[in-house]
């Protein structure tokens, strides 16, 4: 991963920081560079990429902090390795999670002199993370500047990107399974009960699935930049006229509704004419920006994740029946994948991991509805595979050998729904220690996968039964474990999840809400695993029902082996090697029939092997 000289850039916007803009302030002691866009969207386009601009880190997730001798950059578990590998000396690294590593506002508040300015973008900062630093730099006698002059913008100047406006296109019903209307009477009777006048959508996701469109304004995320106004009487559509579809106006009719449309900037303009015509409180998300938030004065402000994100969390049932059809059709890609790269390694033909992930890329684009990666393929072999959201560069590109794991997190986007899947492999002789690591994170995954729990249990409740068997001899893994899956949407959706830190917005586990179950371990430059199933959340049968509350579990509908030449069987319960032999007769009796079908008998001998009971 090349690490960029970030000398200049620094010296430039330091320069800013100084710089005296309207009376608001003389100069800066601090200032904060989120990784968000305007809509809080954990992937972002070019023109938002300010945070890898300014420190040359570019994983998903960080946060940098400039001050007038420091840079510093806070990131979770996921991308120590990276952002030690990509960071420049100019920077520290900042182990976001870790009991020693203080929070942003903590450090600005301990290390800044009393009355000092720190200022952040209030578009770029949702307000559920502007509260916290503002409240300790207010206790430090320091404050927090909403500043809507971007200096990352002003430093990057004509050589930052332009913001993507690419065309949308509209969802079928068949695909969709609900129209607008339907949609909107739910929004409307939620927020009669929550005495709420209008819901500001602001969430790219959001907007994209309450209106049954898509678009491509975000790689690999089937979203559009829009802004939504819902009321009980109107619904407003902040968006670029020229990216609708022609056949909008159709879409409209037959969705049994009307939208009026505004440009996309005019948000705010709107926004501010709704709070002065009605005293009604309107509802927003805290996850929403700053600057939207901090319009609605706080007594007309109702703040609470929208009805929109968990109507999308539990799917329909059409959207159920299309992200079973589609994980089936990506199972038989991936089986050809797996299957071809073995007999490639084995006759020592060359495949590297960029080569691979573009195989795999062509055999999914095969499949029907396919609209392409639903993320960058992690392909990842020997030691890059311990680097946990690695993908391949040139300067990075390995072979993928006989001699050392190979792990591959891959997905894709269909038109009836999203696909996410992890499989480590090893095509040669693993080593004891290979073996034990990969049984332990298999236990912790097979574990999970068959758990019963109670309904709308929290999702972090769930997390330590998949990470047991390495905690018990002392090992873990720095990622979650589980995250909800849009349909046909972005492969990372809330507001639930699985992992060792409290969602706020989890409602709790539901019937129908599709979510990851991928466990690993990562040994720091030698190897990485993880296994990863989508799962479906449904009822379960219990002899005491929790009384009365209802039990549920999770059916895989994952469909891909799960290479049991690195599993050690000593190390497995008799439940637990049940498990995996009933999840590969599933594997085998779903997608044999398919390949005998189209006659591809390398990929059916394969299967055949890798379904074999233990």
């Amino acid at each position: 991963m090349r690490m960029k000289d970030t000398t200049e850039i620094l010296c430039q916007l330091r320069k800013l920081m100084k710089r005296p803009t309207g009376g608001q302030w003389t100069s800066l002691s601090a200032y904060i560079v989120p990784s968000d866009d305007a809509h809080g969207s954990e992937y972002i386009c070019e023109h938002d990429q300010r945070r890898a601009f300014i420190s040359g880190f570019d994983g998903s997730a960080g946060t940098a902090v400039i001050t007038a001798d420091k840079a510093l950059l806070w990131t979770d578990g996921r991308y120590y390795q990276q952002a030690s590998n990509q960071l420049d000396p100019n920077w520290s690294l900042m182990k976001d999670g870790l009991p020693t590593t203080p929070s942003i506002g903590s450090w600005l508040a301990g290390n800044l002199p009393k009355e000092s300015v720190v200022a952040v973008d209030p578009k770029l900062i949702s307000f559920r993370r502007w509260q916290p630093i503002y409240k300790e730099l207010i206790t430090a006698d320091c404050s927090l500047l909403p500043l809507e002059e971007n200096l990352v913008d002003a430093v990057w100047g004509a050589e930052q990107p332009a913001r993507t406006c690419n065309p949308i296109i509209t969802l079928d019903l068949i695909f969709a399974g609900a129209t607008i209307a339907e949609k909107w009477r739910n929004v409307k009777c939620q927020m009669e009960e929550k005495k709420t006048h209008a819901l500001v959508v602001s969430a790219l996701d959001e907007v994209a699935w309450f209106l049954n469109l898509r678009g491509s304004d975000i790689d690999y995320n089937p979203v559009f930049f829009a802004y939504l106004i819902v009321t009980h009487d109107e619904l407003k559509f902040f968006v670029s006229s020229t990216k609708l579809p022609s056949d909008f106006k159709d879409h409209l009719v037959t969705n049994g509704v009307e939208v009026n449309i505004f440009a996309y900037e005019e948000i705010g303009e709107h926004l501010l004419r709704l709070i002065k015509k009605k005293d009604e409180k309107i509802w927003i998300s805290s996850n929403s920006s700053y600057y939207l938030n901090s319009m609605i004065p706080k007594n007309k402000r109702h703040q609470e994740v929208t009805p929109i994100a968990l109507s999308k969390a539990i799917k329909n049932s059409v959207e159920v029946e299309g992200f079973v059809n589609c994980h089936i059709r990506d199972g038989v890609a991936l089986c050809q994948y797996f299957a071809w790269l073995e007999g490639m390694v084995l006759n020592k033909h060359h495949v590297s991991e960029i080569s691979g992930a573009i195989k795999l890329e062509e055999l999914r684009s095969k499949r029907e509805h396919f609209m392409g990666p639903s993320f960058e393929t992690i392909s990842a072999s020997g030691p890059n595979a311990s680097i946990i959201h690695y993908k391949p560069t040139e300067e990075t590109n390995r072979d993928i050998a006989d001699n050392e794991i190979y792990l591959c997190d891959s997905g894709a986007q269909y038109k009836d729904g999203t696909t996410d899947v992890t499989r480590t492999w090893h095509f040669g002789e693993p080593t004891n220690w290979q073996k034990e690591t990969y049984t332990r994170v298999l236990r912790g995954q097979l574990t999970l996968g068959a758990t019963i729990f109670p309904r709308k249990v929290k999702g972090q409740v769930l997390d330590s039964l998949a990470r047991k068997a390495l905690w018990d001899i002392g090992l873990d893994y720095g990622h979650g474990t589980g995250h909800g899956v849009g349909h046909f949407l972005n492969v990372h959706e809330g507001p639930m999840g699985v992992g060792i830190r409290l969602m706020p917005d989890d409602p709790g586990l539901q019937e129908n809400m599709m979510i990851s179950n991928e466990p690993g371990y990562y040994q720091d430059g030698e190897f990485g695993i993880r296994i990863e199933d989508i799962v479906q959340i449904i009822p379960a049968e219990t002899k005491c029902n929790f009384n009365g509350r209802g039990g549920l579990t999770f059916k895989t509908i994952t469909m891909c082996p799960k290479q049991t030449k690195l599993v050690k069987k000593e190390m497995l319960l008799k439940d637990e090697i049940n498990l995996l032999n009933e999840y590969h007769r599933l594997v085998w009796d779903t997608l044999s029939p398919i390949l005998k079908k189209e006659g591809d008998n390398l990929t059916l001998l394969w299967l055949e092997r890798e379904t074999q009971k233990i």
